[in-house]
């Protein structure tokens, strides 16, 4: 959902529509890196080396602002999120407007963001004017934050590009930080629950064995169980998936909000999901689950 990030009447459209608390910062979207260059003090050595590298694409970065975008879109902090994204239609848009865009997902605030119009249409038809088709999104999940206003970079939200490519690039080792839950934070989806299907999601850690009780278990009660798992560990357990997240962990990720939304045509009591481990994209993977989750066991 785009609006101009200069204006902020537009921008209360955004929290409106989307019924997002107002602490939460949005991403501005520009088209170019001399466009990024126009709504921030200055860009970092190290900030125009991953430029180089990862944009246009899925990662966005925190800097200075220089008070060009309204306060709504930095929720009045010093800092800006700016993102160059890798899609044709958005590229073509943002060159064509010529101004930064503050773009969250277009969904209602909470739930699975929409990888498709169709997801998007369910979720926020009679509320917008138009929805521009562009296809499914790629990777599925949202961009890689970065927070480039200290002399190292810190990774604040994970995403498609991970935290082993970055090193790689700059040849540093990143360091992590936490983010205070008392404090506005510089990046959206850090704060707030986020990413979560309207019925009940279980995660269960361990291995198959586990799994496959859990789910008997539930069953066993009357409920009806959704099953959301991977190709190879549904064919292990012998249990079918209600969705097929596919066999590897870019196609997880690529179908993660589609299976979690996929529930809600259903009438499912409770879903019931795998967790996945925590390396490279499977890092991105089970910080949506984890947010998204009623409870892990």
């Amino acid at each position: 959902m785009g609006a101009d990030a200069t204006n902020d009447q537009a921008i209360e459209k955004i929290y409106e529509t989307k019924g997002r608390p107002s602490d939460n910062p949005l991403i501005a979207h520009v088209g170019n890196y001399k466009q990024l260059k126009q709504i921030v003090k200055e860009v970092p050595a190290y900030v125009e080396k991953l430029i180089h590298e990862f944009s246009p694409g899925p990662i966005t970065y925190i800097l200075k602002h220089n008070n060009v975008c309204s306060e709504k879109v930095t929720a009045g902090l010093d800092t800006i999120a700016v993102r160059i994204p890798a899609h044709p239609v958005a590229l073509q848009l943002l060159n064509a407007c010529n101004f930064p865009v503050a773009a969250p997902s277009a969904n209602l605030s909470g739930k699975p963001s929409p990888t498709s119009a169709e997801h998007v249409f369910n979720d926020l038809s009679g509320k917008i004017p138009l929805i521009i088709d562009g296809g499914h999104t790629g990777v599925g999940l949202e961009s890689t934050v970065i927070d480039c206003t200290g002399e190292l970079p810190h990774i604040l939200r994970y995403g498609s590009i991970t935290e082993k490519m970055i090193e790689q690039t700059l040849n540093i080792k990143l360091v992590e930080t936490k983010q205070s839950p008392k404090n506005i934070p510089k990046s959206p989806g850090l704060k707030y629950k986020h990413y979560a299907p309207a019925i009940p999601l279980i995660l269960v850690e361990g291995d198959s064995e586990k799994l496959k009780k859990e789910i008997i278990a539930y069953q066993t009660q009357g409920k009806n169980v959704g099953v959301l798992l991977s190709d190879q560990t549904a064919k292990k357990i012998n249990i079918d998936s209600n969705y097929k997240l596919g066999t590897t962990i870019e196609e997880v990720a690529s179908n993660l909000y589609e299976g979690l939304r996929s529930f809600e045509k259903g009438t499912y009591d409770v879903i019931i999901a795998e967790t996945y481990k925590k390396s490279g994209l499977g890092i991105a993977v089970m910080d949506r689950l984890t947010r998204a989750s009623t409870k892990i066991i």
